[in-house]
C-alpha cells in the first residue's frame, strides 16, 4: 500500500514538472514600455568613412533582405498597406517608384523643332537604404533589458525635389507583422 502511494506521488510529481516545464518562464519584471515606437534604421551607410557595420547591413544580405519583403509584397504572399493604411494589390505595390513620362524640348538649332522624349523611372533595390520599423517595447526594470517586438516594417527610399536636393524619405509600403495591425493605427487615428 505504500508503495502504491508512492507510486502515485511520483506520478502527481512528474506531471507537475513535465507541465510546468513546458511553459514559458513568466517575465515578472517586464513591462510595456510603449505600445507604439516607428523609427528608420539605415541599412546602407551614406558614409563611406563609416566602419561597415554602422548604419550599414553587408550588401548581399542587405539585398537578400530588400528583395524578399519586395517579393513577398508584390507577389500578394503578404498583405502591403500605404501610407494611410489602405490595402494594396500586389499590381499597386508592383507599380509603386515606376514614372513614365513623356518630355517635349525644342531642338537648339533652326529650325528649333520640338521633339518627345520618354523618360522611365524605376526604384532599384540599392535605391532602399533604409527601414521604417514600427515596434513594441517591453522594459525590464530588474536588468535593463528591451525586448522589441516588430509589428510592421516598411522600406524607405530618398525623396529628392527637382534640383536634386534631398526633400526627406518616404515609405513605399508598409507590411504589418502582427495581426492587431492597420487596425489598431486606424482606431487612433483622427
Amino acid at each position: 500500500m505504500k508503495t502504491f502511494k508512492y507510486f502515485n506521488q511520483l506520478i502527481a510529481v512528474s506531471f507537475l514538472i513535465s507541465v510546468f516545464s513546458c511553459q514559458q518562464p513568466e517575465r515578472e519584471h517586464d513591462s510595456l514600455l510603449t505600445e507604439r515606437i516607428q523609427y528608420d534604421v539605415t541599412i546602407k551607410s551614406p558614409d563611406v568613412d563609416f566602419e561597415w557595420w554602422v548604419q550599414n547591413i553587408e550588401g548581399r544580405s542587405r539585398e537578400a533582405l530588400v528583395r524578399r519583403v519586395l517579393e513577398a509584397a508584390g507577389n500578394g504572399e503578404v498583405q502591403a498597406y500605404n501610407c494611410f493604411n489602405h490595402p494594396l494589390t500586389a499590381e499597386q505595390v508592383k507599380s509603386i517608384g515606376y514614372r513614365r513620362d513623356t518630355l517635349t524640348f525644342q531642338r537648339a538649332y533652326p529650325p528649333y523643332e520640338l521633339f518627345d522624349t520618354i523618360v522611365e523611372e524605376k526604384i532599384e533595390i540599392r535605391d532602399i537604404t533604409r527601414f521604417r520599423f514600427l515596434e513594441e517595447w517591453y522594459f525590464n526594470e530588474k536588468t535593463l533589458e528591451i525586448e522589441k517586438k516588430v509589428l510592421g516594417i516598411a522600406p524607405v527610399v530618398r525623396r529628392y525635389d527637382e534640383n536634386g536636393n534631398l526633400r526627406g524619405y518616404m515609405p513605399l509600403f508598409w507590411v504589418y507583422l502582427d495581426d492587431r495591425y492597420p487596425e489598431m493605427i486606424s482606431d487612433v487615428m483622427p
